[in-house]
């Protein structure tokens, strides 16, 4: 979670204290909210933090493509799996 009284600076400061702001973001694990002319224009984050943001993204995909999966087969929109590969058999002319 972004803390706006300590992780929103200008681009100029970053620039000037990159070192201490590294330092900071390691240690808090928040991204920095660098602004130009006032304005937020970049967000910057450590590796680790990044990466755990990743995997929560594929997390909620997955989560998502499950739920989708579900709704579909409550609503009857799906096949029995011998089915499905019969006609990938007949389409691909595999010999089964």
């Amino acid at each position: 979670m972004i803390d706006v009284t300590t992780d929103i600076h200008s681009l100029t400061d970053f620039k000037r204290r990159t070192g201490e702001f590294v330092e900071q973001m390691k240690q808090t694990g928040h991204p920095l909210v660098l602004t130009v002319n006032g304005k937020a224009k970049l967000v910057v984050q450590d590796a680790a933090s990044y990466q755990e943001l990743l995997d929560l993204k594929d997390r909620a995909e997955t989560i998502e493509g499950i739920r989708k999966g579900l709704e579909s087969m409550k609503a009857g929109r799906t096949r029995p799996i011998e089915e499905v590969f019969a006609e990938i058999e007949r389409e691909h002319e595999i010999p089964h």
